[in-house]
């Protein structure tokens, strides 16, 4: 059975004791330094799941969910009229009755590069106050299969946007097949130019 020694005081010598009180008998206290308490400031809370909402609303408002040819006619030429715009208004739109003030090349670019491309391109133009643009997507000869890729995928996104009113194919001295008119509502035109 192991036995615990309670640790034993130090002898102190009386003599060393009174040597140590005569060497220290004028020593006076050091005063502690002024101190300050620094109050640790909260970090602002980061609203993470607004953030995360926000993207995610961003990410859906350009998503490819929708069919590309929903609420298009039929046939291989795009074309597209929002409800409540008249067939006049598509018609006016195919034979170039509006300026196009406006045009942005997709030729080279992923589908994600395209998609952030034309987000920023629609939206610049609708604070421009611009009406008819072009939007030039491509045949897709270079593409895999030689099929037109992002033609269907410009088609699905301009359906989703509700500052489009309608887009058709573009003339043929404009690129055809291989780009399409869009007209936006109409509005007032901001500062930036």
């Amino acid at each position: 059975m192991n036995v615990i020694k309670k640790p034993r005081k130090p002898v102190i010598n009386p003599d060393e004791a009174e040597l140590f009180r005569a060497a220290v008998s004028d020593v006076v206290p050091l005063t502690g330094p002024a101190r300050i308490e620094h109050q640790r400031l909260l970090p602002q809370p980061v609203p993470s799941q607004r953030l995360r909402d926000e993207r995610e609303a961003l990410t859906e408002s350009l998503s490819d969910q929708v069919a590309w040819d929903a609420g298009m006619e039929t046939g291989e030429e795009l074309s597209h009229a929002r409800n409540g715009v008249g067939a006049h208004t598509l018609r006016k739109l195919r034979r170039g009755y509006w300026v196009t003030q406006d045009e942005l090349d997709l030729h080279g670019l992923t589908v994600d590069e395209a998609r952030s491309a034309l987000t920023e391109f629609l939206n610049r133009s609708v604070r421009r106050g611009l009406r008819c643009l072009r939007i030039i997507h491509g045949k897709g000869l270079r593409s895999k299969n030689r099929e037109p890729v992002l033609k269907r995928k410009v088609a699905g996104w301009l359906i989703q946007r509700e500052e489009i009113l309608a887009f058709c194919q573009a003339p043929r001295a404009d690129g055809g097949s291989g780009a399409v008119v869009v007209l936006l509502k109409g509005g007032t035109r901001n500062a930036e130019r």
